[in-house]
Protein backbone atom coordinates (compact mmCIF):
# COMPACT_ATOMS: atom_id res chain seq x y z
CA UNK A 1 0.00 0.00 0.00
CA UNK A 2 1.39 3.40 -1.00
CA UNK A 3 2.42 5.72 1.81
CA UNK A 4 -0.14 8.46 2.32
CA UNK A 5 1.22 12.00 2.26
CA UNK A 6 -0.19 15.48 2.51
CA UNK A 7 -2.04 17.55 5.09
CA UNK A 8 -5.50 18.81 4.17
CA UNK A 9 -7.32 21.54 6.10
CA UNK A 10 -11.09 21.70 5.50
CA UNK A 11 -12.98 24.93 6.30
CA UNK A 12 -16.75 24.40 6.02
CA UNK A 13 -19.64 25.41 8.28
CA UNK A 14 -21.74 22.35 7.37
CA UNK A 15 -21.25 19.68 10.02
CA UNK A 16 -22.48 16.89 7.73
CA UNK A 17 -19.93 17.82 5.07
CA UNK A 18 -17.12 17.95 7.62
CA UNK A 19 -18.03 14.49 8.93
CA UNK A 20 -18.19 13.02 5.43
CA UNK A 21 -14.76 14.44 4.57
CA UNK A 22 -13.33 13.22 7.89
CA UNK A 23 -14.18 9.72 6.67
CA UNK A 24 -13.17 10.09 3.00
CA UNK A 25 -9.98 12.12 3.05
CA UNK A 26 -7.93 10.14 5.63
CA UNK A 27 -8.10 7.22 3.18
CA UNK A 28 -5.92 9.22 0.79
CA UNK A 29 -3.95 11.76 2.82
CA UNK A 30 -1.71 11.55 5.87
CA UNK A 31 -3.49 14.16 8.01
CA UNK A 32 -6.87 15.86 7.77
CA UNK A 33 -8.18 18.63 9.97
CA UNK A 34 -11.62 20.27 9.75
CA UNK A 35 -12.79 23.59 11.20
CA UNK A 36 -16.29 25.13 10.97
CA UNK A 37 -15.36 28.72 10.09
CA UNK A 38 -12.47 31.02 9.17
CA UNK A 39 -12.49 32.40 12.72
CA UNK A 40 -9.70 29.98 13.69
CA UNK A 41 -8.16 29.74 10.23
CA UNK A 42 -5.03 31.76 10.99
CA UNK A 43 -4.14 29.69 14.05
CA UNK A 44 -4.89 26.48 12.14
CA UNK A 45 -2.51 27.52 9.38
CA UNK A 46 0.21 28.22 11.93
CA UNK A 47 -0.26 25.07 14.00
CA UNK A 48 -1.40 22.45 11.46
CA UNK A 49 0.70 23.74 8.52
CA UNK A 50 -1.43 22.18 5.76
CA UNK A 51 -0.40 21.59 2.17
CA UNK A 52 -3.92 22.31 0.90
CA UNK A 53 -6.92 24.22 2.25
CA UNK A 54 -10.33 23.06 1.03
CA UNK A 55 -12.25 26.29 1.55
CA UNK A 56 -16.00 26.76 1.51
CA UNK A 57 -17.16 29.87 -0.38
CA UNK A 58 -19.91 30.90 2.04
CA UNK A 59 -20.23 30.90 5.80
CA UNK A 60 -22.82 32.03 8.32
CA UNK A 61 -21.40 35.52 8.66
CA UNK A 62 -22.31 38.46 6.43
CA UNK A 63 -18.82 39.49 5.34
CA UNK A 64 -18.75 40.78 1.75
CA UNK A 65 -22.32 39.60 1.13
CA UNK A 66 -21.38 36.07 0.10
CA UNK A 67 -17.80 36.71 -1.00
CA UNK A 68 -16.16 35.60 2.24
CA UNK A 69 -14.52 32.66 0.50
CA UNK A 70 -12.86 35.01 -1.98
CA UNK A 71 -11.56 37.15 0.85
CA UNK A 72 -10.06 34.24 2.77
CA UNK A 73 -8.59 32.65 -0.35
CA UNK A 74 -6.69 35.88 -0.92
CA UNK A 75 -5.63 36.06 2.71
CA UNK A 76 -4.30 32.49 2.68
CA UNK A 77 -2.25 33.08 -0.47
CA UNK A 78 -0.86 36.26 1.03
CA UNK A 79 0.03 34.71 4.38
CA UNK A 80 1.34 31.37 3.10
CA UNK A 81 1.80 31.47 -0.69
CA UNK A 82 3.08 27.91 -0.77
CA UNK A 83 -0.26 26.54 0.51
CA UNK A 84 -2.71 25.65 -2.26
CA UNK A 85 -6.37 26.63 -1.95
CA UNK A 86 -9.20 24.55 -3.44
CA UNK A 87 -12.57 26.30 -3.34
CA UNK A 88 -15.66 24.36 -2.29
CA UNK A 89 -18.70 25.92 -3.92
CA UNK A 90 -22.34 25.44 -4.73
CA UNK A 91 -23.28 25.44 -8.39
CA UNK A 92 -24.74 28.96 -8.15
CA UNK A 93 -21.37 30.34 -7.04
CA UNK A 94 -19.27 29.07 -9.95
CA UNK A 95 -18.54 32.62 -11.16
CA UNK A 96 -17.20 33.47 -7.70
CA UNK A 97 -15.02 30.37 -7.84
CA UNK A 98 -13.68 31.42 -11.23
CA UNK A 99 -12.77 34.77 -9.71
CA UNK A 100 -11.09 32.92 -6.86
CA UNK A 101 -8.90 30.99 -9.29
CA UNK A 102 -7.85 34.26 -10.86
CA UNK A 103 -6.69 35.34 -7.41
CA UNK A 104 -4.53 32.29 -6.92
CA UNK A 105 -6.78 29.40 -5.95
CA UNK A 106 -5.65 26.06 -7.39
CA UNK A 107 -9.07 24.83 -8.52
CA UNK A 108 -12.69 24.55 -7.40
CA UNK A 109 -15.02 21.68 -6.58
CA UNK A 110 -18.80 21.98 -7.02
CA UNK A 111 -21.16 20.59 -4.38
CA UNK A 112 -22.49 17.93 -4.33
CA UNK A 113 -19.09 16.54 -5.21
CA UNK A 114 -17.79 13.41 -6.85
CA UNK A 115 -15.41 11.62 -4.45
CA UNK A 116 -12.92 10.62 -7.14
CA UNK A 117 -12.83 14.12 -8.62
CA UNK A 118 -12.36 15.68 -5.19
CA UNK A 119 -9.47 13.37 -4.32
CA UNK A 120 -7.90 13.90 -7.74
CA UNK A 121 -7.93 17.71 -7.39
CA UNK A 122 -6.68 17.64 -3.78
CA UNK A 123 -3.88 15.24 -4.76
CA UNK A 124 -2.75 17.52 -7.60
CA UNK A 125 -2.84 20.51 -5.25
CA UNK A 126 -0.87 18.59 -2.63
CA UNK A 127 1.77 17.62 -5.17
CA UNK A 128 2.16 21.22 -6.29
CA UNK A 129 2.42 22.46 -2.71
CA UNK A 130 5.01 19.81 -1.85
CA UNK A 131 7.19 20.95 -4.74
CA UNK A 132 7.20 24.50 -3.47
CA UNK A 133 10.55 25.48 -1.99
CA UNK A 134 9.07 28.00 0.40
CA UNK A 135 7.24 31.33 0.41
CA UNK A 136 7.37 33.37 -2.74
CA UNK A 137 9.90 36.16 -2.32
CA UNK A 138 9.34 39.24 -4.48
CA UNK A 139 12.12 40.11 -6.88
CA UNK A 140 13.92 42.94 -5.12
CA UNK A 141 15.38 44.20 -8.38
CA UNK A 142 11.97 45.16 -9.72
CA UNK A 143 9.51 47.10 -7.59
CA UNK A 144 6.50 46.96 -9.88
CA UNK A 145 3.30 47.20 -7.80
CA UNK A 146 0.31 46.34 -9.92
CA UNK A 147 2.36 46.05 -13.12
CA UNK A 148 1.83 42.94 -15.17
CA UNK A 149 4.86 40.72 -15.78
CA UNK A 150 3.48 39.23 -18.98
CA UNK A 151 6.02 38.97 -21.81
CA UNK A 152 5.74 41.41 -24.69
CA UNK A 153 3.88 39.91 -27.63
CA UNK A 154 4.88 41.63 -30.86
CA UNK A 155 2.87 39.67 -33.41
CA UNK A 156 3.17 40.24 -37.14
CA UNK A 157 1.21 43.46 -37.74
CA UNK A 158 2.90 46.44 -39.37
CA UNK A 159 2.15 48.89 -36.52
CA UNK A 160 3.79 46.61 -33.95
CA UNK A 161 6.77 45.98 -36.24
CA UNK A 162 7.34 49.74 -36.43
CA UNK A 163 7.11 50.06 -32.65
CA UNK A 164 9.58 47.24 -32.22
CA UNK A 165 12.10 48.99 -34.47
CA UNK A 166 11.67 52.16 -32.42
CA UNK A 167 12.15 50.26 -29.17
CA UNK A 168 15.36 48.68 -30.49
CA UNK A 169 16.76 52.18 -30.90
CA UNK A 170 15.57 53.83 -27.69
CA UNK A 171 15.71 51.03 -25.10
CA UNK A 172 19.47 51.30 -24.42
CA UNK A 173 19.22 55.09 -23.98
CA UNK A 174 17.85 57.20 -21.14
CA UNK A 175 15.33 58.94 -23.39
CA UNK A 176 12.04 59.85 -21.71
CA UNK A 177 9.17 57.91 -23.30
CA UNK A 178 5.47 58.72 -23.53
CA UNK A 179 3.27 55.69 -24.31
CA UNK A 180 -0.30 56.34 -25.42
CA UNK A 181 -3.12 54.03 -26.39
CA UNK A 182 -6.58 52.84 -25.41
CA UNK A 183 -7.15 50.92 -22.19
CA UNK A 184 -5.98 47.34 -22.44
CA UNK A 185 -3.47 47.81 -25.27
CA UNK A 186 -0.51 46.86 -23.07
CA UNK A 187 1.10 50.19 -22.18
CA UNK A 188 2.42 48.84 -18.88
CA UNK A 189 3.82 45.74 -20.60
CA UNK A 190 5.65 47.91 -23.15
CA UNK A 191 7.05 50.06 -20.33
CA UNK A 192 8.41 46.95 -18.63
CA UNK A 193 9.90 45.79 -21.93
CA UNK A 194 11.73 49.11 -22.33
CA UNK A 195 13.11 48.84 -18.80
CA UNK A 196 14.12 45.19 -19.24
CA UNK A 197 16.11 46.06 -22.36
CA UNK A 198 17.71 49.19 -20.92
CA UNK A 199 21.07 49.61 -19.21
CA UNK A 200 19.09 50.10 -15.99
CA UNK A 201 17.48 46.64 -16.01
CA UNK A 202 19.37 45.50 -12.90
CA UNK A 203 17.88 48.40 -10.93
CA UNK A 204 14.29 48.89 -9.74
CA UNK A 205 11.38 49.80 -11.95
CA UNK A 206 8.82 51.63 -9.84
CA UNK A 207 5.29 51.96 -11.21
CA UNK A 208 2.92 54.64 -9.99
CA UNK A 209 -0.79 54.87 -10.79
CA UNK A 210 -0.67 58.66 -10.90
CA UNK A 211 -4.41 59.02 -11.31
CA UNK A 212 -5.09 57.13 -8.09
CA UNK A 213 -2.96 59.27 -5.76
CA UNK A 214 -5.10 61.64 -3.70
CA UNK A 215 -4.10 65.29 -3.87
CA UNK A 216 -3.24 65.42 -0.17
CA UNK A 217 -0.77 62.54 -0.50
CA UNK A 218 0.65 63.44 -3.92
CA UNK A 219 3.89 65.03 -2.71
CA UNK A 220 4.45 62.47 0.04
CA UNK A 221 3.94 59.52 -2.33
CA UNK A 222 6.18 60.87 -5.08
CA UNK A 223 8.77 62.90 -3.19
CA UNK A 224 8.68 61.29 0.28
CA UNK A 225 8.50 62.93 3.69
CA UNK A 226 10.64 63.34 6.78
CA UNK A 227 9.78 62.25 10.30
CA UNK A 228 7.34 64.65 11.94
CA UNK A 229 6.24 66.28 8.67
CA UNK A 230 2.63 65.54 9.61
CA UNK A 231 0.68 63.67 12.27
CA UNK A 232 1.27 60.12 11.04
CA UNK A 233 4.83 60.68 9.78
CA UNK A 234 6.54 58.56 12.44
CA UNK A 235 9.60 57.82 10.29
CA UNK A 236 11.31 59.14 7.17
CA UNK A 237 9.71 57.85 3.99
CA UNK A 238 11.35 57.63 0.56
CA UNK A 239 8.98 58.61 -2.24
CA UNK A 240 8.64 56.88 -5.60
CA UNK A 241 11.31 59.06 -7.19
CA UNK A 242 13.90 57.96 -4.63
CA UNK A 243 12.75 54.34 -4.73
CA UNK A 244 13.45 54.35 -8.48
CA UNK A 245 16.92 55.90 -8.10
CA UNK A 246 19.25 54.26 -10.60
CA UNK A 247 16.33 52.61 -12.38
CA UNK A 248 13.08 53.53 -14.10
CA UNK A 249 10.06 55.48 -12.86
CA UNK A 250 6.83 54.58 -14.67
CA UNK A 251 4.04 57.14 -14.23
CA UNK A 252 0.83 55.55 -15.48
CA UNK A 253 -2.34 57.58 -16.12
CA UNK A 254 -0.33 60.81 -16.09
CA UNK A 255 -3.15 62.65 -17.84
CA UNK A 256 -5.23 62.42 -14.66
CA UNK A 257 -2.88 64.51 -12.51
CA UNK A 258 -4.63 67.77 -11.50
CA UNK A 259 -3.26 70.90 -13.12
CA UNK A 260 -2.03 72.52 -9.90
CA UNK A 261 0.06 69.43 -9.07
CA UNK A 262 1.61 69.21 -12.52
CA UNK A 263 3.95 72.13 -11.72
CA UNK A 264 5.44 70.21 -8.79
CA UNK A 265 5.95 67.15 -10.94
CA UNK A 266 7.56 69.24 -13.69
CA UNK A 267 9.98 70.78 -11.21
CA UNK A 268 11.14 67.35 -10.02
CA UNK A 269 11.51 66.05 -13.57
CA UNK A 270 13.47 69.10 -14.72
CA UNK A 271 15.83 69.21 -11.75
CA UNK A 272 16.05 65.44 -11.25
CA UNK A 273 15.78 66.13 -7.54
CA UNK A 274 13.06 66.05 -4.88
CA UNK A 275 12.42 67.86 -1.63
CA UNK A 276 10.59 65.57 0.82
CA UNK A 277 7.55 66.95 2.60
CA UNK A 278 8.83 68.63 5.76
CA UNK A 279 12.39 68.69 4.43
CA UNK A 280 14.54 71.63 3.36
CA UNK A 281 17.23 70.10 1.18
CA UNK A 282 16.80 68.74 -2.34
CA UNK A 283 17.81 65.12 -2.87
CA UNK A 284 19.17 64.21 -6.32
CA UNK A 285 17.57 61.27 -8.11
CA UNK A 286 18.90 59.40 -11.13
CA UNK A 287 15.90 58.00 -12.99
CA UNK A 288 14.67 57.18 -16.44
CA UNK A 289 11.11 58.38 -16.89
CA UNK A 290 8.38 56.51 -18.78
CA UNK A 291 4.84 57.89 -18.79
CA UNK A 292 1.60 56.44 -20.11
CA UNK A 293 -1.95 57.62 -20.69
CA UNK A 294 -5.08 56.74 -22.62
CA UNK A 295 -5.98 60.41 -22.91
CA UNK A 296 -5.26 62.87 -25.74
CA UNK A 297 -2.69 65.08 -24.04
CA UNK A 298 -2.47 67.49 -26.97
CA UNK A 299 -6.21 68.13 -26.67
CA UNK A 300 -5.83 68.60 -22.90
CA UNK A 301 -3.05 71.13 -23.55
CA UNK A 302 -5.32 73.07 -25.93
CA UNK A 303 -8.07 73.01 -23.32
CA UNK A 304 -5.70 74.27 -20.63
CA UNK A 305 -6.01 71.10 -18.56
CA UNK A 306 -2.44 69.88 -19.05
CA UNK A 307 0.70 72.00 -18.90
CA UNK A 308 2.35 72.44 -22.27
CA UNK A 309 5.85 72.55 -20.77
CA UNK A 310 5.21 69.27 -18.92
CA UNK A 311 3.86 67.69 -22.10
CA UNK A 312 7.02 68.50 -24.05
CA UNK A 313 9.22 67.42 -21.13
CA UNK A 314 7.72 63.89 -21.05
CA UNK A 315 7.36 63.54 -24.82
CA UNK A 316 10.94 63.03 -25.98
CA UNK A 317 9.88 59.79 -27.67
CA UNK A 318 6.20 59.09 -28.30
CA UNK A 319 4.95 55.52 -28.86
CA UNK A 320 1.28 55.07 -29.75
CA UNK A 321 0.08 51.50 -29.23
CA UNK A 322 -2.60 50.47 -31.75
CA UNK A 323 -5.95 49.02 -30.61
CA UNK A 324 -6.42 45.31 -31.17
CA UNK A 325 -8.97 45.93 -33.95
CA UNK A 326 -6.13 47.46 -36.02
CA UNK A 327 -3.95 44.35 -35.67
CA UNK A 328 -6.47 41.58 -36.38
CA UNK A 329 -3.76 39.20 -37.58
CA UNK A 330 -2.46 39.09 -34.00
CA UNK A 331 -5.75 38.18 -32.31
CA UNK A 332 -5.69 34.40 -32.73
CA UNK A 333 -1.94 34.05 -31.91
CA UNK A 334 -2.54 36.16 -28.79
CA UNK A 335 -5.50 33.99 -27.85
CA UNK A 336 -3.39 30.87 -28.36
CA UNK A 337 -0.67 32.29 -26.10
CA UNK A 338 -3.20 33.12 -23.39
CA UNK A 339 -4.83 29.70 -23.73
CA UNK A 340 -1.51 27.91 -23.22
CA UNK A 341 -0.61 30.14 -20.28
CA UNK A 342 -3.93 29.66 -18.49
CA UNK A 343 -4.03 25.95 -19.31
CA UNK A 344 -0.79 25.58 -17.36
CA UNK A 345 -2.06 27.80 -14.55
CA UNK A 346 -5.39 26.02 -14.16
CA UNK A 347 -4.19 22.52 -15.02
CA UNK A 348 -6.31 22.10 -18.13
CA UNK A 349 -5.34 19.90 -21.10
CA UNK A 350 -6.45 21.77 -24.23
CA UNK A 351 -5.75 20.81 -27.81
CA UNK A 352 -6.18 24.25 -29.31
CA UNK A 353 -8.68 26.78 -30.63
CA UNK A 354 -11.17 25.48 -33.16
CA UNK A 355 -11.63 27.28 -36.48
CA UNK A 356 -15.13 28.54 -35.65
CA UNK A 357 -13.92 29.95 -32.35
CA UNK A 358 -10.91 31.53 -34.06
CA UNK A 359 -13.22 33.21 -36.57
CA UNK A 360 -15.44 34.54 -33.80
CA UNK A 361 -12.40 35.89 -31.96
CA UNK A 362 -11.14 37.64 -35.08
CA UNK A 363 -14.49 39.21 -35.90
CA UNK A 364 -15.04 40.60 -32.40
CA UNK A 365 -14.33 44.32 -32.00
CA UNK A 366 -12.50 43.91 -28.65
CA UNK A 367 -13.26 47.35 -27.29
CA UNK A 368 -11.22 46.45 -24.22
CA UNK A 369 -8.31 45.33 -26.42
CA UNK A 370 -5.76 42.77 -25.21
CA UNK A 371 -7.00 42.90 -21.62
CA UNK A 372 -10.51 41.98 -22.73
CA UNK A 373 -9.23 39.17 -24.96
CA UNK A 374 -7.12 37.82 -22.12
CA UNK A 375 -10.08 37.87 -19.75
CA UNK A 376 -12.24 36.07 -22.32
CA UNK A 377 -9.69 33.30 -22.88
CA UNK A 378 -9.05 32.88 -19.17
CA UNK A 379 -12.74 32.25 -18.56
CA UNK A 380 -12.88 29.90 -21.54
CA UNK A 381 -9.99 27.85 -20.18
CA UNK A 382 -11.41 27.66 -16.68
CA UNK A 383 -14.83 26.54 -17.91
CA UNK A 384 -13.59 24.28 -20.70
CA UNK A 385 -13.92 20.52 -20.98
CA UNK A 386 -10.72 18.93 -22.38
CA UNK A 387 -9.38 18.21 -24.90
CA UNK A 388 -10.37 21.35 -26.85
CA UNK A 389 -11.44 24.91 -26.13
CA UNK A 390 -13.94 24.88 -29.03
CA UNK A 391 -17.31 26.52 -28.32
CA UNK A 392 -16.30 28.03 -24.98
CA UNK A 393 -14.19 30.74 -26.64
CA UNK A 394 -16.81 31.25 -29.35
CA UNK A 395 -19.63 31.66 -26.86
CA UNK A 396 -17.63 33.92 -24.60
CA UNK A 397 -17.00 36.35 -27.43
CA UNK A 398 -20.69 36.39 -28.18
CA UNK A 399 -22.16 36.84 -24.72
CA UNK A 400 -19.67 37.23 -21.86
CA UNK A 401 -18.00 40.20 -23.50
CA UNK A 402 -21.31 41.96 -23.31
CA UNK A 403 -21.66 40.87 -19.72
CA UNK A 404 -18.17 42.09 -18.89
CA UNK A 405 -18.37 45.44 -20.66
CA UNK A 406 -17.00 47.10 -17.51
CA UNK A 407 -13.64 45.51 -18.26
CA UNK A 408 -13.33 47.73 -21.31
CA UNK A 409 -11.96 50.52 -19.16
CA UNK A 410 -13.21 53.34 -17.00
CA UNK A 411 -11.98 56.28 -18.99
CA UNK A 412 -13.11 55.45 -22.50
CA UNK A 413 -16.44 57.26 -22.05
CA UNK A 414 -17.91 60.24 -20.20
CA UNK A 415 -18.42 60.52 -16.47
CA UNK A 416 -22.03 59.30 -16.57
CA UNK A 417 -20.97 56.09 -18.30
CA UNK A 418 -17.95 55.75 -16.01
CA UNK A 419 -20.18 56.03 -12.93
CA UNK A 420 -22.52 53.41 -14.40
CA UNK A 421 -19.62 51.02 -15.00
CA UNK A 422 -18.36 51.50 -11.44
CA UNK A 423 -21.82 50.93 -9.97
CA UNK A 424 -22.34 47.85 -12.14
CA UNK A 425 -18.98 46.33 -11.21
CA UNK A 426 -19.54 46.92 -7.49
CA UNK A 427 -22.99 45.38 -7.69
CA UNK A 428 -21.73 42.32 -9.57
CA UNK A 429 -18.86 41.94 -7.11
CA UNK A 430 -21.21 42.13 -4.15
CA UNK A 431 -19.37 45.15 -2.79
CA UNK A 432 -15.97 43.43 -2.93
CA UNK A 433 -13.56 46.17 -4.02
CA UNK A 434 -10.80 43.79 -5.12
CA UNK A 435 -13.19 41.83 -7.35
CA UNK A 436 -14.72 45.01 -8.80
CA UNK A 437 -11.27 46.46 -9.54
CA UNK A 438 -10.35 43.24 -11.32
CA UNK A 439 -13.49 43.45 -13.48
CA UNK A 440 -12.75 47.06 -14.36
CA UNK A 441 -9.09 46.42 -15.11
CA UNK A 442 -7.89 49.05 -12.63
CA UNK A 443 -5.99 49.06 -9.35
CA UNK A 444 -7.72 49.15 -5.97
CA UNK A 445 -6.52 52.74 -5.28
CA UNK A 446 -7.98 53.88 -8.62
CA UNK A 447 -11.32 52.29 -7.78
CA UNK A 448 -11.26 53.85 -4.30
CA UNK A 449 -10.77 57.25 -5.96
CA UNK A 450 -13.70 56.62 -8.31
CA UNK A 451 -15.98 55.51 -5.47
CA UNK A 452 -15.12 58.69 -3.59
CA UNK A 453 -15.63 60.78 -6.74
CA UNK A 454 -19.15 59.49 -7.27
CA UNK A 455 -20.07 59.19 -3.61
CA UNK A 456 -20.56 55.44 -3.79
Amino acid sequence: MALKTGKILVVDDNQGIRRALEILLPLHFAEVKTIPSPATLVSALEQFRPDVVLLDMNFNTSINTGNEGLYWAGEIKQMVPEVEVVLFTAYADIQLAVEGMKRGAFDFIVKPWDNDKLVEVLTAARDKARKAKGPVIPDSSSVIPGLTRDPMFWGTSKPMAAIRRTLDKIAPTDATVLITGENGTGKDVLAREIHARSLRSAKPMVAVDAGAITETLFESELFGHVKGAFTDAHTDHAGKFEQADGGTLFLDEIGNIPLHLQAKLLRAIQSRSVVPVGGTEARPVNIRLICATNMDLEALVREGRFREDLYYRINTVHIALPPLRERKEDIVPLAQMFMERFARKYHRSLAGIASDAAQALTECRWSGNIRELQNCIEKAVILSDPPAILSEAKNLTAKDIQMDSSARGLKMTGEAEEERLVRDAMARAGGNISAAAKMLGVSRPTLYAKLKKYGL
